[in-house]
Formats: structure tokens, sequence, C-alpha cells
């Protein structure tokens, strides 16, 4: 009789009991603001988000903040769990997700002195234990009276009290990041002389509290843990020996904690809250293991944890019990089931990119991935439609865009082929992955590639299209996904100064001099890339951006640990640089506001990051060759991968 192999994963998909809740596996999605809710409510797009990840197989998903006091409002498109109108939505949402025995936990919040915005743009107020400003958001908050400090706690209570009637399994407090409850833990931050300052044991009243009033008005069954900073990573943030002395105190009220980094008063602290590619995999799970150790209660740990493989060795030694795989499930949904099944290869790997998730919660959008757009779309790409008949489908260009269309045309049952001009697939993600910590990114093409593989699609490489292998092919539909080159704009120079583009110097075509400035255009990744990676190589850099700073149009996170990079490499940042001309060795630039000089000499090499160009010239030669043409992509209109992937997303499923 054939023997049954052993699980890839026994540990990642062994359950685990807390209190009154079974968890099938060792997986789960973080609470994490999705930007979907509307008026503070759980609406259909918010279930629908959460249904494809307990469909795919995650073993717990914990949902977003869930403020507990109006003055809790800490954005304008939080859940509020403050009045019993809130019930309906969330019953829906923890039906939808036990449907698939997944457990169903909602954070508790309230932010302190950490406001961002406010919906009708004025400014909120803030309340913290004391009157200490926040740095990142520059906000100055009132000192708690002790009425509020006992109305906010009360608040606590009765948004448990609505989860519980809700049908959820338990609440988690959310102490982490620098929010309110770890104002009250932080000495440097709460100068109080009353019963919640001045002590450790006064300090701790408030958590205390806050967990005494929400077993309260739940029941002995229902989970209570905690989310909490294991060190802050800010010279006036909780330490970790802080967080564990506090955690180990209040153990006995709590059924778990649940680990993270980092903190939302600073820009250094905050890149920890999502942390970048440029962060290694799982680098904070070291830290758990202390914690592991000290507790008695279970340990839960976040922060770039990507891959099963990753989750499976943190929790096999001991580091953890759970562990937080939140932008992995954004990426897949189906990682969970995919893994248990062994298929590891078919897993769309998180990039840590940041541009569709955090990225858009930034800007006030609905969260999704650069990788999988159907994510937070789940309403509009939830079910595929069968195509009412078979067509002959070309695409041109393998690209993100071209690979995204071609996974979509075949999934929709068309003969599909795509035509790549180079031997490789990929686009401009081949050079992304060259610059300095964003290998990663490649990730993107493995991903892409792999659908692709398995999708049935056909590839040919090394081919470049013209109207007669067009004519040849005779398809029903053109699919034109060309990409873009490199814009170089007509500046007056004489040739002393070496001029080149940042695809040329990723591509090894040119070799810069020992003074290089980099000009910046569109504020993405490239130029700070391209000075990080010259800094390096030993060349003397300075950059030069048209915008107000740095990294202009990339997400936070993103941006800030590259400007630290270049910090740390002494590279000169001016802003308002634009590009106006060169003559001999001397670089002139023009302030974007004052329109005064700005003069740069001894300038060997000038690197242009000057945005790009549609390469579009096949669309006149080719549309007339087809019933169904579509443009995708930079060839469209050059901007991001994340517009290149959706688009073909959406040309693909339109067939």
């Amino acid at each position: 009789m054939p023997t049954m192999s052993a699980p890839r994963f026994p540990h990642l998909f062994s359950p685990l009991h807390i209190r009154g809740a079974r968890l099938k596996n060792r997986i789960m999605s973080t609470g994490h603001d999705t930007t979907m809710p509307t008026d503070g409510y759980v609406n259909d797009r918010l279930i629908a988000y959460h249904k494809a990840r307990a469909q795919g197989g995650v073993g717990l998903i914990v949902t977003q903040v869930a403020g507990v006091h109006e003055t809790a409002r800490y954005t304008s498109h939080l859940l509020m769990a403050t009045d019993d109108d809130c019930i309906p939505g969330y019953t829906r949402l923890a039906e939808a997700v036990h449907a698939y025995d997944c457990r169903i936990f909602s954070q508790l919040f309230h932010p302190g002195r950490e406001i961002m915005e406010a919906a009708d743009g004025l400014l909120p107020v803030a309340y913290a234990p004391s009157s200490v400003p926040n740095a990142r958001f520059a906000v100055m908050p009132r000192p708690l009276p002790l009425d509020l400090i006992q109305e906010i706690i009360h608040g606590y209570g009765q948004a448990a009290r609505r989860l519980f009637a809700a049908g959820f399994d338990g609440v988690e407090v959310v102490a982490s990041h620098g929010y309110l409850p770890a104002q009250f833990l932080n000495p440097r931050l709460n100068y109080r002389t009353d019963d919640y300052g001045g002590t450790p044991k006064n300090r701790l009243r408030f958590l205390r509290e806050v967990l005494e009033e929400i077993r309260k008005n739940t029941s002995e069954q229902f989970v209570i843990g905690m989310r909490i900073s294991a060190g802050e990573r800010d010279e006036n943030g909780l330490t970790l020996e802080e967080v564990l002395e506090a955690s180990a105190h209040l153990q006995t009220q709590l059924d778990y904690v649940n680990l993270t980094t980092g903190t939302s008063a600073s820009l250094g602290g905050a890149i920890h809250i999502a942390p970048p590619m440029a962060m290694p995999p799982a680098y904070f799970a070291k830290d758990a293991k202390t914690y592991k150790q000290r507790l008695e209660i279970p340990v839960f740990i976040t922060g770039r944890i990507n891959q099963p493989q990753e989750a499976e060795a943190i929790i096999a030694a001991g580091h953890a019990d759970i562990c937080g795989m939140t932008r992995a499930l954004i990426a897949d949904p189906e990682m969970p089931a995919k893994a248990e099944a062994g298929n590891i290869d078919d897993i769309r790997a998180c990039i840590a990119c940041n541009q569709a998730c955090i990225g858009h919660f930034h800007r006030g959008y609905a969260i999704s991935c650069i990788q999988h757009p159907e994510t937070g779309r789940e309403l509009i790409y939830a079910n595929r439609p069968p195509a009412p008949r078979r067509k002959k489908v070309m695409v041109v260009g393998g690209g993100p865009a071209g690979m995204k269309a071609a996974i979509e045309a075949a999934g929709n049952g068309h003969e599909v082929t795509l035509f790549e001009a180079g031997p490789q697939l990929g686009g401009q993600a081949l050079l992304a992955q060259l610059l300095p910590r964003r290998a990663e990114f490649g990730g993107l093409v493995t991903n892409l590639s792999r659908e692709l593989e398995t999708s049935g699609a056909r590839i040919v490489r090394n081919t470049r299209v013209d109207r007669p292998l067009a004519e040849h092919e005779a398809p029903d539909v053109i699919i034109l996904a060309t990409g873009a080159t490199p814009y170089i704009p007509d500046f007056p120079h004489d040739g002393t100064v070496e001029v080149s583009t940042a695809w040329q110097v990723l591509r090894g075509e040119v070799k810069p001099g020992q003074h290089v400035l980099i000009t910046d255009w569109r504020g993405d990744w490239i130029a700070p890339g391209i000075a990080e990676h010259l800094a390096r190589s030993g060349s003397h850099v300075e950059l030069a951006v048209s915008g107000t700073h740095a990294g202009q149009a990339l997400p936070y996170y993103v941006r800030d640990d590259m400007v630290a990079a270049l910090h740390r490499l002494q590279v000169p940042i001016t802003t308002y640089a634009e590009l106006y001309g060169c003559s001999g060795n001397t670089v002139l630039m023009q302030h974007a506001a004052s329109g005064e000089p700005i003069i740069y000499e001894g300038i060997d090499t000038l690197v242009l990051c000057q945005g790009h160009i549609a390469a579009a010239e096949l669309e006149a030669e080719l549309r007339p060759l087809a019933r169904e043409f579509f443009m995708i992509g930079d060839c469209l209109a050059p901007r991001t991968a994340e517009e290149a992937v959706y688009e073909g997303l959406q040309a693909g499923w339109s067939l």
C-alpha cells in the first residue's frame, strides 16, 4: 500500500486552542486598515475582502481597528464600534468568515495623540496622557482629564460587548505603535502624577482597567488579546524590556500577546508598521523568542513573514505560536490552501513594495496589490464570467501588463499567444530588481511567469512583432503592451558632461565618472536607487529632485527607508531643482518655485531620471488588423507596474 507523505508544514497547519476559540492553523491576517468601510460601518466590500481570505484557508482574521470613543477617529475611514448600529454589519462579517472554519477577532483602538486627519479637513483635538507632541503628524495633544479616561475605558468594554453580540470570537486591544495604551505605559510620554502615572504600576492601570471592562462585558469563552510593539525603535519609544515587563504583568488578564515593532510617532519608527522589501524577511522574529520564554500565554508575531517556509521555521523554533502574514494574504488570498496542499510554486509571494496596500491607505484609497489587483475588488472580480466564444488573442509585449493580460485571457478559455521581443519576460521589472535592496521586486516577474506557465498561453520570445507577423497570425484580438523607453528632454549641452539614463547605468552600458549628478523628475524609486547604487560603487553622488522632497511619489515607508539610506551614504539632496542645461563641467538647474539658478560644478556624469515615453509605434500598424484592440500599461501612458498589471487584468477579463 502507498504510504502517506509527511505534511510539508506540520507546525504551521496544526490547530491551536485559545480560550473558547479553536484555530485550525497558525496563519493570521493581522488587523490592518483597508479604507473600505462606509461611514464607519462594515459594508459588502469589506465582507467580500475578508471572505476571500477565509475561503483561501487562513486560520484567524483580525479585523481592522474599531474605534472605541469619538476621540478615537484618527482617520475618516476607520470602523467605529461606538453604537449598536454597528452590530448587524459585524454579524454579517462574522458569519461570512465562520462559514470557512475561520476565527475572527476585532482590534479595539484609540490612537491618543496619533491623529492623521479628520473627515472635513479641520484638525481634530487629540488627547493623550500628557502634552507631549507627536513628531510624525505634528500633533500637540491635550492631557486626558480623569472623566474622559473613564469614558474611554467604558468605551472599550461597550465596543467589546457589541462585537461579542455580533458573533466575533474575540478582540485585540491595540497597544502597539505608540497608540494610547502605549502612551500610558511610556514614562517618556506619561508625566501624570495621578493614579494613571508616576510609577510602573500606575502606568499599567489604564490597560488593566480596559481589560477588566472587556471581560465584564463579554464572557469567559471570549478571547482577549493585546497587540504591542516589542520595542518601538525610537529614542523616546518603549523599549523591548519595558514592553516585556508590562506584558508579563498583564498576562493573567490576556489570552495572547501579538507582537510587532516600531511606532507611528516618528518617521524612522513608522517604517516598521509595514516594513518595505529593504528589510529582511521575518527580521523581527528573533525578538519574539524572549517573550515566548517569559510568558505563559500564546505569542503571536508579525513583520515581513512572506512565505510559509518562514512561518514554519518560526513556529518550529518555538519563537511564536501564530504568524501574521497579512501582506502575503493580500498578494495571494489562497496562500494557506496552496501551502497546505504542497503547491508552493503556485504561491504569489508578496514582494513588500507597499505600493497598493499601505500606499493606497495613506492616500485614502481602498487597499489592493500590484501583483493581484483583484484584492480589494472582490465584488467585481470574484467570479469570472464564461467567454461567449473562444477568440484568438495576440499579446504584444512581455512585461507585467502583457503577462497579466495573457494570463487572464487564457483563463477565460481563449487561444493566447504572447510575443516578447527580448529573451526574457518582465519588462522594466528586470531593471528594478537590479537596484540596491530592490532585488525582491523581481518576484513580480517570477510570480507572473508561474501563472503564465500554468495558464496555457503560448509564449514566443526573441520575436519583434510587425505588421506582416500580425497579419500572418490573424488574431481576433490584439493587446498592445510594448511598454516605454526613457524620456530624454531637449536641453542645451556641449558634450563635456557625459549624459546617460538610469537604464544605461543599470545595464552597465556606461561607466559613470567620479562626480555624478542625478536628476529626478518623477519622484519615484529610480533616482534614489541609482544614487544609492553609484554611491556604494564609489562615486561622489548628488541628487537633484524637482519635487518638494525625494521619493515624493513613493509610499511613505519606502521613501523614508530610501532617504535614510542616502543620508547614511552622505548623498546631498537638492529639492525644487529642474534641469536647465550643461556647459563645460557645469550643470545648470533652475529652482522650480523661485526660477533662480542652481549651479553644480565639476560634474563628470549626468544621469537622467526624467520619466518615460510610451513605446507606441506599433499602434498605427496593428490597430486595423483586429476586431478588438487594446493598449495597456506604459505604451498607453507611462506610469507604474500597478497600472500595468491592473490594465492587463481588465483587458484579459473583458474578452
